[in-house]
């Protein structure tokens, strides 16, 4: 028998739920082939084994969580599709033997209480619902099933709690039960008060819970200050109209407005370099590189994958790499490395029609930039009254190391760039 294990993904990845079971136990599975769907704080990553066998246990069910290193499913190198139902027989036996040694009943009678549960004894464990992988260890620990205080609202057994039930005291069992059932009983109770038909209680995502929690960790550790501006775009649109057809038939890419705001970011981070900076404790850490970061919203919630090096790229170059990058986020096929680092974000609210709104730090980063929808507004043109496409600009920055007139500086010379873009050649 061999084990599949959760891999290393990445230094600042410890942990991931299971999303899918590819493989189901009797399939047969090739060395090499993906055998689940595992979601992270950042991405889903498909799980491989590393044996060719029959897939004859799942160690953990989907929704649970798992560490790295921690096995997850187990591979039959010598068994065959038709041999893993017969994995139960051996067990049936073992109960039965641990039932019939009286010096050991104390112990492995209720480990194998849990088994039998599913079909005729201890009809007070039929109640349990437990996961694969928390009978599993139930059984070699064993511990009762029933007697396990249990976290989970719907009162599913999980790996965790029995772990928590093998490491309390032995003479408090009984009250710690009873005490750490109370509140664990009351969890369910949220549910309970908006027994609505009308209403809908989901569970958030691992993803989703991540989101929330960086985006509230950001706010309570970040000095986060927000700073406006507006810009006329009407150079930028027409350079665009002039020259898109060519440039989508030299490309085979369109020319759309974030090459342009990438190129302004990074003529601005030159001339404001705290803005691309990083704060480490009580030092800063000043980067001489220009990693972009292009928020993305996806159906599991927004994701900023990175345009890496976007100072040495073409307009062309940086075009094709952020639609490779949406593709790739909006088909959940995003890699790790898509994802880490980034010196700067930018965000566009104006794809969904926000004409302005204050952007939280992706943090460690201190700025980011938000676009937002162009409107034509009748602006002051010298004397003269005219129509034009404009946009506002918002900048939220770290007040802890960029101070408001470097901040107003920033975002005045990306208004500056794009309203002349023949500047981008020269800055961005």
């Amino acid at each position: 028998m061999a084990e599949v294990k959760v891999p290393e993904l990445a230094e600042s990845i410890s942990e991931g739920s299971i999303a899918q079971w590819l493989k189901q136990p009797g399939d047969h599975v090739e060395k090499g082939e993906y055998v689940l769907e595992l979601e992270t704080d950042k991405v889903n990553v498909e799980i491989i084994s590393d044996y060719t066998g029959t897939l004859s246990e799942h160690l953990a069910e989907e929704g649970d969580t798992v560490q790295v290193g921690q096995a997850i499913a187990i591979v039959d190198e010598n068994g065959s599709a038709a041999a893993a139902p017969k994995a139960e027989a051996p067990k049936a036996e073992e109960a039965k033997e641990a039932k019939a040694e009286p010096a050991k009943k104390e112990q492995a009678a209720p480990a194998q209480e849990t088994p039998k549960a599913e079909t005729k004894e201890a009809t007070s464990t039929q109640q349990v619902i437990a996961s694969p992988a928390a009978r599993k260890l139930a059984r070699e620990k064993g511990i009762d099933l029933t007697q396990v205080p249990v976290a989970d609202p719907l009162g599913r057994v999980r790996v965790q709690d029995v772990e928590a039930a093998s490491n309390a005291p032995a003479a408090p069992t009984a009250p710690a039960a009873a005490t750490n059932t109370a509140p664990a009983a009351k969890q369910p109770a949220a549910p309970v008060e908006v027994n609505d038909d009308r209403i809908e209680v989901v569970k958030m995502t691992r993803r989703r819970q991540t989101i929330a929690k960086r985006l509230v960790q950001v706010q309570s550790e970040a000095a986060m200050l927000t700073t406006f501006n507006e810009v006329d775009l009407s150079a930028v649109m027409e350079l665009r109209s002039r020259h898109k057809d060519s440039f989508v038939k030299a490309n085979d890419v369109k020319l759309g407005f974030m090459s342009f705001f990438t190129k302004a970011v990074i003529g601005a981070l030159k001339k404001y370099p705290l803005l691309n900076a990083e704060i480490k404790g009580d030092h800063i850490l000043k980067k001489n590189f220009y990693d972009i970061g292009v928020a993305v919203s996806t159906d599991e919630g927004l994701v900023v994958p990175v345009v890496r090096d976007a100072d040495r790229k073409s307009f062309a170059e940086i075009e094709k790499n952020i639609s490779d990058l949406a593709v790739k986020a909006r088909n959940n096929k995003l890699g790790l490395s898509d994802l880490s680092g980034g010196t700067f974000t930018i965000t566009n609210g104006g794809t969904f029609g926000s004409l302005l709104s204050t952007p939280i730090l992706n943090a460690p980063q201190v700025g980011i930039l938000g676009m937002h929808t162009i409107k034509t507004r009748p602006i002051a043109v010298g004397d003269q009254i005219e129509n034009r496409p404009m946009m506002y600009l918002a900048l939220s920055y770290d007040h802890r190391i960029v101070d408001g007139k470097e901040a107003v500086g920033f975002l005045v010379a990306i208004k500056d760039m794009l309203e002349d873009p023949e500047q981008l050649l020269l800055q961005g």
